[in-house]
C-alpha cells in the first residue's frame, strides 16, 4: 500500500487543494491535525479513500490527497483510520 505523497504534487492539484481549504474555511487547527497524521506516514489503499477529522474530511486516491470536504459532506471510497 502506498504512503501519501507530500512533495512534488501536480500544480493543478495543489491549487485545487488550496482553493478547497479557502472555500470550505478549513481551520488551521484542522490542518495541524492533518499534518500530525501525515507525519505518521500512513499507508493508504490504491483506490479512493477518506479520513475523518473533527471538522473536515480528507479524500484521496492512492498516494494523492485529492480534496477536502466539510464534516457534513459525504465522502466516497474506503474509510481509513
Amino acid at each position: 500500500m502506498p504512503k501519501i505523497r507530500r512533495r512534488n504534487l501536480p500544480p493543478a492539484l495543489l491549487h485545487h487543494l488550496l482553493d478547497r481549504i479557502r472555500s470550505r474555511e478549513i481551520s488551521s487547527d484542522q490542518l495541524g491535525l492533518l499534518a500530525e497524521w501525515l507525519d505518521t506516514e500512513p499507508e493508504v489503499p490504491n483506490e479512493r479513500w477518506f479520513k475523518r477529522f473533527p471538522a473536515m474530511i480528507v479524500c484521496g486516491e492512492g498516494e494523492l490527497v485529492k480534496t477536502f470536504l466539510t464534516a457534513n459532506q459525504t465522502p466516497t471510497g474506503n474509510e481509513i483510520s
